[in-house]
């Protein structure tokens, strides 16, 4: 794995579409083979997907690093719980040791994040709902199988093609979209963009950039996706879900100066979230999945502290008098959330089952 000022020089060069150095693009053609290779290997049935007796929704993205997929997860646990199924997640659960060990485990509200990732444990506190981490999903798959439940979703498994799958989303962020277009490590691109002419929906989240333009034909069905946030919850309550304990108006800090923490993939993205709120903020940027200790949350002066979910589920030890963290949730236009149900209503029905079944 890189270090962290190797991670940034690359980034900076995807993003800032220079032209990548000629060793880059050497290894990004090697990796492309590799990934045509593959494909095709499991598009004429030389290498199979695991058969699975339950449907699977894979959320995914072409790119490294963080995109809004764990706030679509959350969204489509409450869709599909609403309608009536039993959905489970599952992922690698990454930035945890189990993610390196090929066994299935199941996260409970008290697992530890060192060993889970700290994904899964903000999915499970979040949904509620059974969640399973391996490196291998179809391992984790009939894990949660065992428990009963009857729809899986996929978190960050589109390139996971053991795994099979009813239905394929693909979550963009927007303001970056697909960087310089290029493949790894010339470029952030798992996948070249041509991929997404066969997966089912395209979920753009945040304002389109022009760097995003992709032509209608090759993926015809996307929806706009959007983050909010309001209420911040005690760093101590992280993992027990929104309804637990008190919480405090985002929108009551407006005007104030405050401390800005973000271990995520795109930590400008959190901080613009709070700029709107009408917050002013010191920043403190970290590496995705960063490790914390009680020293990273311990300033000088007695300003509050906010943080990400995705960060506080890793530092609810450290919680005290100012620590804050904020859910976010994902939501749709009225027109797209409908338009997105009925795709999965559709394809879940084509599986065998009743589809999203109204209460």
């Amino acid at each position: 794995m890189p270090s962290r000022s190797a991670s940034l020089r690359l980034q900076t060069l995807w993003y800032a579409h220079a032209r990548p150095p000629w060793p880059l693009r050497l290894l990004a053609a090697i990796f492309g083979a590799v990934v045509r290779v593959r494909t095709a290997l499991y598009r004429r049935g030389w290498l199979a997907a695991q058969p699975l007796p339950r449907p699977v929704i894979v959320v995914g993205n072409l790119t490294v690093g963080g995109s809004g997929k764990t706030p679509l997860v959350v969204w489509l646990c409450e869709q599909l719980s609403a309608a009536g199924w039993r959905p489970g997640v599952i992922l690698r659960g990454y930035g945890g040791s189990a993610a390196a060990s090929g066994v299935a485990l199941r996260v409970e509200p008290h697992s530890d994040p060192a060993v889970v990732g700290d994904e899964a444990l903000l999915l499970r506190g979040r949904t509620g709902a059974p969640v399973a981490v391996c490196r291998d999903r179809v391992r984790a798959a009939r894990t949660l199988l065992d428990d009963g439940v009857d729809v899986l979703i996929a978190d960050d498994g589109l390139q996971h093609l053991r795994l099979p799958r009813c239905f394929e989303i693909v979550v963009v962020d927007a303001e970056r979209g697909f960087g310089n277009g290029r493949l790894l490590p010339a470029g952030p691109l798992r996948e070249p963009v041509s991929r997404l002419a066969r997966v089912d929906a395209l979920v753009v989240h945040g304002v389109p950039q022009v760097a995003l333009s992709v032509p209608h034909a090759v993926c015809p069905c996307r929806y706009a996706m959007r983050l909010r946030g309001a209420w911040l919850r005690p760093l101590d309550q992280a993992g027990r879900g929104e309804d637990a304990g008190t919480r405090l108006a985002l929108a009551a800090l407006a005007g104030r100066r405050v401390h800005a923490i973000a271990g995520i993939g795109n930590p400008q993205r959190f901080f613009a979230l709070l700029r709107a709120a009408g917050l002013e903020l010191i920043e403190h940027p970290l590496p995705d999945h960063a490790r914390f200790g009680p020293e990273q949350l311990e300033f000088a002066d007695a300003l509050p502290v906010l943080m990400t979910e995705k960060d506080a589920v890793k530092c609810r030890a450290f919680g005290g008098p100012d620590r804050w963290y904020l859910p976010i949730a994902a939501s749709f236009s009225e027109a797209d959330a409908r338009s997105l149900r009925d795709a999965l209503e559709r394809a879940l029905a084509a599986f065998g089952g009743d589809g999203l079944r109204e209460k």
